[in-house]
């Protein structure tokens, strides 16, 4: 059913507007993903507890919204577009009340976890509609304002919530957002109509479990390398999630209605997208954990000039990601994707050779040469990666791409950060001062992320070998 065909049966539907509303709610939405990564020393301190304790904050919302977004994919099917929405705000708006009215770790943990199923939700709504109600020709510009949201809200987040914390505590982050999330809201209520055939898949309860097992386990054994003192069990879990989404995915072909249809597989170009966004998104998310540890620990500078430092970048991938998805429309993917990643590899091969005398201002042009080709690339990828499906298989496409994304962020977090942990001890064994060996293990964790680039860089040929192909 193209744009026009949906107008006529529906008059009410105004795009724009859609696009808008929903844009913005993501927005709301992934923001609150890194709202707490500058407050969780004082959240340490405060709430009595170690740093192993504090990390759940990240890593439960990173598994919620990665076990959520495969299920909403059913979910789109199942209920009407703007009855999903507003559930997802509800969730979104109850779990940010009460982590404004938390007082214990507990209570704020299970307040993330609220919100994250509010976020797991908002994403593939928000991608899966904006791709029903644009033209065709048009994907391109409509997901690169997708991927602008999905992107610059947690590269904003610490930034804005470095900047609120100079003044208030950090309960002031969830009370602001309560009016945005309402005000979001009401636009919703207002503007969003239902849009795509509801097929009504039939429900499979041993789905649900089985990939809420997958993702949970997967997400929790890469995010716990880093940190955790009983490995064992961490393989334990991390073994137990691997297996179950082995068997829910020999369950998906086998069903005549699955919850998630891995067959988009079965799509080259789909495929090698996948690898593209997951490999900038993983390049993109670590650097946002990194750089900070390696403003403060290498070049000494605050945690509030380290947040700030980030805002270029971030401002700069939010300006690129459009212009992005319009070239795509005009001039398709083939040479887009190419100069992304050259610009990515370049880039970050400098950034790998930074010490403690690199100046903050190099750094940081740097990463903005970084967040540029990232903006180049990523949304590109996904958009091209989508058009290759049928229209029914949008909401599954869509669920694989965020939950693949989750799971990259996972694995590129804690295996260059481990990288760079142990790189750091290695050089404070040989009597380096703190700031030398800080800024040795960044090398070595960029460096680590250099190779996936390089492979991101050969699998960009392969791409454009198969759009030649096609």
């Amino acid at each position: 059913m193209n744009t026009n065909t949906l107008k006529e049966t529906n008059p009410k539907l105004n795009a724009k507007a859609i696009v808008a509303v929903l844009v913005f709610s993501a927005f709301i939405s992934v923001f609150n993903e890194t709202i707490l990564n500058v407050a969780l020393s004082s959240l340490m301190e405060e709430m009595h507890v170690t740093a192993g304790t504090i990390q759940w904050i990240i890593t439960a919302y990173m598994i919620v919204v990665a076990v959520l977004v495969p299920i909403t994919a059913f979910l789109i099917q199942s209920f009407g577009t703007k009855q999903l929405y507003l559930c997802a705000m509800t969730l979104l708006l109850l779990g940010t009340i009460s982590a404004a009215c938390s007082g214990s770790f507990v209570m704020l943990l299970l307040s993330r976890m609220l919100q994250a199923s509010g976020t797991g939700m908002m994403i593939p709504i928000m991608m899966n509609t904006v791709l029903l109600v644009t033209p065709h020709e048009k994907h391109g510009s409509a997901m690169g304002i997708c991927g602008c949201a999905i992107s610059l809200g947690p590269a904003l987040g610490p930034t804005v919530s470095g900047i609120i914390l100079q003044f208030f505590s950090w309960h002031a982050l969830f009370i602001i957002l309560i009016p945005i999330i309402l005000l979001a809201m009401i636009l919703g209520n207002t503007f969003l109509v239902n849009v795509g055939e509801l097929t009504k898949p039939k429900i499979d309860i041993l789905s649900i479990i089985l990939s809420s097992i997958g993702f949970a386990g997967v997400i929790y054994g890469i995010s716990s390398i880093s940190g955790s003192d009983n490995m064992k069990r961490v393989a334990v879990i991390f073994a137990i999630g691997v297996i179950s989404l082995v068997i829910f995915g020999i369950r998906q072909i086998t069903l005549k209605e699955p919850m998630l249809d891995i067959r988009t597989f079965k799509y080259p170009i789909f495929s090698v997208g996948v690898v593209l966004v997951m490999i900038s998104m993983m390049t993109m998310f670590t650097m946002n954990v990194m750089l900070p540890m390696y403003f403060e620990g290498a070049l000494k500078t605050t945690s509030f000039i380290a947040a700030m430092a980030l805002l270029p970048a971030a401002l700069a991938n939010g300006f690129v990601t459009p212009i992005g998805g319009k070239i795509y429309d005009k001039f398709g993917i083939k040479n887009l994707v190419l100069v992304g990643f050259i610009i990515i590899l370049a880039a970050m091969y400098l950034l790998s050779h930074s010490d403690n005398h690199t100046s903050l201002i190099q750094v940081i042009i740097l990463y903005v040469m970084v967040c540029i080709g990232v903006g180049l690339t990523m949304s590109p990828c996904q958009t091209s990666s989508l058009n290759q499906l049928p229209k029914e298989y949008y909401p599954h496409g869509v669920a694989i791409l965020n939950t693949l994304q989750q799971i990259s962020a996972a694995i590129g977090s804690s295996l260059f950060i481990s990288i760079m942990s142990a790189s750091q001890l290695r050089a404070l064994k040989t009597s380096a001062s703190e700031s030398v060996a800080v800024a040795t293990g960044f090398q070595s964790g960029t460096f680590a992320a250099v190779i996936f680039v390089i492979i991101g860089f050969c699998i960009t040929f392969l791409l454009r070998y198969l759009l030649k192909k096609k």
